[in-house]
């Protein structure tokens, strides 16, 4: 009986740590500090530094779901938003420069709903 009680107290720790379905787990300060090291990129071109390119490999990790991708996705919006400078070609070009497949479109014109 005790150990039903504790597998059953376990199991309902284990319930509270999860993110619920549909919710994102991701932040924005999370996104940004991934991206940060891409500004100097985004903002005259060239090619992308390998600090950049490992925060994006860091960005698709830590977006698993949808809802992460969403996310995500309005923070790059709203962190682009603080640039006016940044050159569209290359915001939209940097995953594939880094040689990594992304579900998030590095824009700030991008519909997160989709």
């Amino acid at each position: 009986m005790k150990g039903a009680v504790v597998s059953v107290l376990l199991m309902i720790v284990m319930a509270q740590l999860l993110a619920k379905p549909g919710e994102a787990a991701v932040t924005c300060s999370q996104v940004d500090a991934s991206l940060a090291a891409c500004i100097p990129y985004l903002t005259a071109g060239g090619t992308p530094a390998a600090s950049c390119c490992d925060g994006v490999k860091n960005l698709k990790a830590i977006t698993p779901t949808t809802a992460d991708r969403q996310a995500a996705c309005n923070c790059v919006k709203k962190a682009a938003a603080r640039y006016p400078n940044i050159k569209e070609d290359a915001a939209s070009s940097l995953p594939n420069k880094c040689g990594i497949q992304m579900n998030i479109p590095i824009s700030k014109n991008t519909n997160c709903q989709k």
